[in-house]
């Protein structure tokens, strides 16, 4: 009798063995398609059918495929998607156990979609329609990061103060590169394109760049946009000015004792003993009350000195709204000095940043003994002034002369800030040397973000 060696032996049953979990090869056939596309700009059409049967069986819009869909159509078309686009992309604390494996599925879909539409630009001449496109799909990769749109790049959001693990400079390196490749001029000279721009950083630093070589229309349209990025970086700075210099109480100072400053509910709530019914309801007062008013130090003079050469470009621009909004301030007398090689002397114009900004020549090399000489005279009273000096400080054989000129204000009671750059998200380089000796000063560097300077300023305000 021949044995069938297919039977199963007498004995306990084997277990079932698991197969392939259905979530996890979705999930990866969209990520396999993300880092395809990332990495070879050719369609794999395995990939790409594959990908398609995951979003259509997972119940999101095939357009999530289509590289030629901006996610501003997407959203249009399907707006309930605009919720799942919102911190799509922040930290989940949920412990492994609670895994929603099909949400991830879905999640890996949405973040395919944010991700190949902001780092896959192509190559070639960008019009400005491209570059409007890009710019909002970026605006939606910084919400899937929690942060507001413009946040990472130094745009209108400048401050928020986030840099999503340093990707702010690299969408700000790709926003100026996709300018760089825009017939910018051509762009300028028609309304009706130049109309579509939004102004960014990077759009604002090529059009000061290029400024000289523009005229008529086209000079125009590139005021009218710069005007434009000034008035809305300059509200949100504003804003975090104002929150910075409210004056504290200062009690151990008597109120003055005039009529504006009574506390009249006080006076009355501490009196209330003195009530006589009898006396026709009379209310005896002893003693008046009076409200302590804000007293508010400031510097006399704040002196701005900021590095226009072409590593410093964000910071010329953000730290000469900073300097107008300061101006504006009651008793606040500032300086602007700005300087490549040689320097120059804003102050006049530095209620207008917008003026400001077309008087700059950026780029070229530093020379900041040049500058200290311009800002040292302005020194009246070292102990009711600010100097805040903002520079990579890379002076090379200029740097001990530098210094020196920075030690000796700052031993006569100048208050000394030096600050790396100012931006939004905070990339700065600030050459070592430098910093070491002004940490052994007693000045050490000021991160880069723009609300990092505000908040140092704030002692000085209040």
């Amino acid at each position: 009798m021949t044995e069938d060696l297919t039977r199963r032996p007498p004995g306990p049953e084997a277990p079932p063995q698991a197969g392939p979990d259905p979530y996890d090869n979705r999930r990866q056939v969209l990520y396999w398609r993300l880092l395809a596309r990332l990495f070879d700009g050719e369609e794999q059409p395995a990939l790409e059918t594959a990908s398609l049967g995951v979003v259509e069986d997972i119940g999101l819009p095939s357009a999530l495929l289509d590289p030629g869909t901006s996610l501003d159509s997407v959203v249009q078309r399907h707006p309930e998607l605009a919720a799942e686009f919102d911190g799509l992309m922040t930290p989940d604390d949920g412990a492994d156990e609670a895994r929603d494996r099909a949400a991830e599925v879905r999640r890996a879909a949405l973040v395919s979609k944010v991700l190949l539409n902001v780092f896959t630009t192509g190559s070639g001449a960008v019009t400005a329609e491209q570059l409007a496109r890009w710019q909002s799909d970026a605006g939606w990769l910084e919400r899937a990061l929690g942060c507001p749109p413009g946040g990472l790049r130094g745009g209108r959001a400048a401050g928020a103060g986030l840099d999503a693990g340093g990707l702010g400079p690299e969408l700000a390196a790709i926003e100026g590169d996709l300018v760089g490749r825009m017939r910018l001029r051509e762009v300028l000279a028609d309304p009706a394109l130049a109309a579509r721009l939004t102004p960014s950083m990077s759009l604002i630093e090529q059009l000061l760049r290029d400024k000289g070589n523009l005229s008529g229309v086209a000079l125009a349209n590139a005021k009218s946009l710069i005007r434009r990025y000034v008035d809305e970086v300059a509200e949100v700075l504003r804003t975090q000015v104002e929150k910075a210099t409210v004056g504290e109480l200062d009690r151990s100072v008597p109120p003055k004792r005039v009529f504006r400053n009574l506390d009249l509910n006080r006076t009355i709530w501490k009196n209330l003993t003195n009530w006589s019914p009898e006396e026709e309801e009379r209310l005896y007062v002893d003693r008046l009350y009076y409200r302590h008013t804000v007293r508010r130090t400031t510097p006399q003079r704040l002196i701005v000195v900021v590095d226009q050469s072409g590593s410093m470009v964000d910071s010329m621009v953000n730290c000469t709204i900073l300097a107008s909004i300061f101006a504006g301030l009651p008793k606040v007398d500032v300086h602007l000095i700005a300087y490549d090689t040689r320097s120059i002397d804003l102050t006049p114009w530095v209620h207008d940043p917008f003026d400001v900004l077309l008087r700059t020549n950026l780029g070229g090399g530093n020379d900041g003994p040049v500058a200290m000489a311009m800002a040292r005279p302005k020194i009246a009273e070292p102990k009711n002034t600010v100097m805040v000096w903002i520079s990579d400080f890379y002076e090379f054989d200029r740097s001990q002369p530098l210094f020196e000129g920075i030690e000796a204000v700052h031993r006569a009671g100048v208050k000394f800030i030096p600050v790396g750059s100012v931006t939004s998200s905070g990339r700065q380089e600030v050459n070592p040397w430098f910093r070491e000796r002004f940490k052994a000063l007693g000045t050490p560097v000021v991160s880069g973000h723009i609300d990092k300077l505000v908040h140092e300023l704030k002692t000085f305000l209040t």
